[in-house]
């Protein structure tokens, strides 16, 4: 497991005073319409409203100002399926950095040019993230790069975090918390800023169920991965967990609930429809949780985090037509 640092609520608020100069609180958002088709009193963090589209742009952003000077001169490395790589894109083009982001073939086409709009080079490898992931480690190291993981950074999980301090300071009566889980760095930090406020809220993961290397990790308190994964919410499409934020989920997170890809499409359509809100597959895992366990969330009140908003067309298309 993880032997190195773990980020503590103090380094939260230092990520938010980073952050500052370049990005605004979200918007929490209360459906009224949402609310009464789940009948659960629930609120969406609106993530994708950030200028990525995504809610990991807290982390990039703060990791290259928390290093800013010792990165001079040198490229930045990372290995995404789309929204880590433009955080690490977005960021690296903040502090005038070069970047270098290594992605799947066949990888989401919009995030793709969102990386190369934002100026990073972009290599498509592998089959999967874990692929292009190896791949990228092994150029970083030939090039003597900045490799930037994409869960094991304790600076990226206390940038995250954020985001929750925004919530419960707009909500501090909030009970349960429904977070998406790809490697778990959201889900970490949802656990490590909550039970430092109230250790009676409720820090529910969300994965799906055709990659479920994080659920099953947290079960066995081990780092296990899988041969294959059978979804198309990219956001959540990793073989393997990792092991900074498994070490911080079984300290701070109370469930893992595991969701189907229709779940997640029906939780797009439940969104656009009652919120006027589009999210991509990944951003609705949280609201399809929620309907999934509406009975036993009755009567709490609820956070729903909106992780990402980066559909595709051919996903809307879908969604409209069918």
């Amino acid at each position: 497991m993880w032997d190195g640092p773990v980020p503590c609520l103090g380094d939260v608020y230092l990520a938010r005073r980073r952050l500052a100069p370049y990005l605004s609180p979200t918007p929490e958002l209360k459906p009224a319409a949402l609310r009464r088709r789940l009948g659960l009193d629930i609120r969406l963090k609106l993530e994708n409203l950030l200028p990525i589209g995504a809610f990991k742009i807290r982390g990039g952003i703060n990791l290259m100002a928390a290093e800013a000077e010792r990165l001079r001169g040198r490229t930045v490395y990372a290995a995404s399926t789309g929204n880590h790589g433009q955080s690490v894109a977005y960021a690296a083009r903040l502090f005038g950095l070069p970047a270098v982001i290594y992605a799947p073939v066949g990888a989401n086409p919009l995030k793709v040019e969102s990386m190369r709009a934002l100026g990073a080079e972009v290599v498509l490898q592998g089959r999967d993230f874990d692929e292009a992931r190896e791949a990228c480690e092994a150029a970083a190291r030939s090039h003597q790069g900045r490799y930037i993981h994409s869960m094991n950074e304790p600076l990226l999980i206390a940038g995250v975090g954020t985001l929750y301090l925004e919530a419960l300071e707009a909500d501090p009566d909030l009970e349960v918390l429904l977070v998406p889980v790809g490697g778990g760095s959201g889900v970490s930090a949802a656990g490590l800023v909550a039970k430092a406020v109230n250790p009676a809220i409720r820090v529910i993961g969300v994965q799906a169920e055709g990659a479920p290397a994080f659920y099953r990790s947290f079960q066995s308190g081990e780092p296990e991965s899988t041969e294959t994964m059978e979804t198309q919410a990219e956001g959540l499409a990793t073989r393997t967990a990792f092991e900074l934020p498994l070490t911080m989920a079984r300290r701070y997170v109370d469930e893992m609930v595991l969701v189907s890809d229709e779940e997640m499409f029906e939780a797009m359509r439940l969104i656009l429809e009652t919120a006027h809100v589009v999210a991509e597959m990944a951003g609705a895992a949280a609201v399809a949780a929620a309907a999934k366990r509406a009975s036993d969330l009755a009567g709490r009140r609820i956070l729903a985090v909106v992780s990402g908003g980066n559909a595709t067309l051919d996903q809307l298309r879908t969604l409209l037509g069918s």
